[in-house]
């Protein structure tokens, strides 16, 4: 298998936003919740594929925990979204 890891770290990082462009365009809560999980879930394998490009010397020390920084705070950000939309999910039903 050819390892592309820039390749990796634009489609992954590019497929959160796609994603949360969808969630904000989703039919109802419950595909909002869907696709904020998938967002979710491209961002943990985006800080993966960032640990991998520093071990693998693609990045830098400096540049890895730059952008590592920013992916782990998206990484919260999206996660405290999902826990607050399904918390009213939840006390509306």
């Amino acid at each position: 298998m050819l390892f592309r890891p820039r390749a990796m770290r634009s489609r992954c990082g590019t497929s959160i936003g796609a994603n949360v462009e969808e969630a904000i365009g989703g039919q109802s809560r419950a595909d909002f919740v869907s696709k904020m999980s998938i967002a979710y879930k491209e961002a943990r394998e985006t800080s993966y594929w960032l640990r991998l490009l520093k071990d693998t010397n693609y990045l830098t020390q400096s540049e890895f925990e730059s952008i590592h920084a920013d992916a782990e705070e998206l990484c919260r950000i999206i996660a405290s979204i999902q826990k607050t939309t399904k918390g009213h999910q939840y006390a509306n039903s």
